[in-house]
């Protein structure tokens, strides 16, 4: 199988809040065998695959891990996608984080956050040629970065803190049913662990 099946097996069932005793009773396995699937500790077969998806109404793919969303977006296997989707994809995945933090008081420090990164990027890619005029900014190259550094960590510090009071729920249904861009977060989130896991 694959490294993602168990996690996500898992997840499924907690999200529908169903017990491993009644999901292994209703897809007709022992507890102790979908145990063993959700660990890791055996490999089921692809019938089981197939009504696993049956019975939590998710594609396969998304059970595989080939899909970081439930209903069926494929994200490419290699994370390369067009520039105007990865363009989209970024855009749509802030939007859905502003709207879900919006009450919760933190989408200021989300606002900040965001900011300070794109800052940076931009005088990262200004400064890479030595003929841009430096004066375009009033303040300096390395101090820019210090203090942009400086902005986000303050805004993250922030935005933890509030949010650990808010408690915010998340679940991959409630993305999937409440934003109907969810695929481009979900995919966002997949595309950026597969490339923390290649480090």
């Amino acid at each position: 199988m694959n490294a993602d099946f168990p996690r996500i097996l898992t997840l499924v069932r907690k999200e529908k809040k169903i017990s491993q005793k009644q999901a292994a009773a209703d897809l007709g396995i022992s507890q102790a065998l979908l145990s063993h699937y959700e660990k890791g500790i055996r490999e089921c077969g692809l019938e089981f695959v197939v009504r696993a998806a049956d019975y939590y109404n998710v594609t396969c793919d998304y059970l595989l891990g080939r899909s970081p969303v439930p209903n069926g977006h494929t994200a490419s296997a290699d994370g390369k996608t067009e520039e105007t989707e990865k363009s989209r994809m970024i855009a749509d995945s802030q939007n859905i984080i502003l709207k879900l933090c919006d009450e919760s008081g933190i989408s200021e420090n989300i606002a900040g956050y965001l900011n300070a990164c794109v800052y940076r990027l931009l005088r990262i890619i200004y400064n890479s040629n030595p003929e841009n005029d430096q004066n375009a900014f009033r303040i300096s190259a390395d101090e820019s970065e210090y203090l942009s550094d400086c902005i986000i960590s303050k805004e993250c510090a922030g935005i933890k803190k509030k949010s650990s009071k808010s408690g915010i729920k998340i679940t991959v249904s409630d993305l999937s049913e409440s934003f109907p861009d969810s695929h481009s977060l979900l995919s966002l989130i997949k595309l950026t662990e597969d490339k923390m896991s290649a480090l």
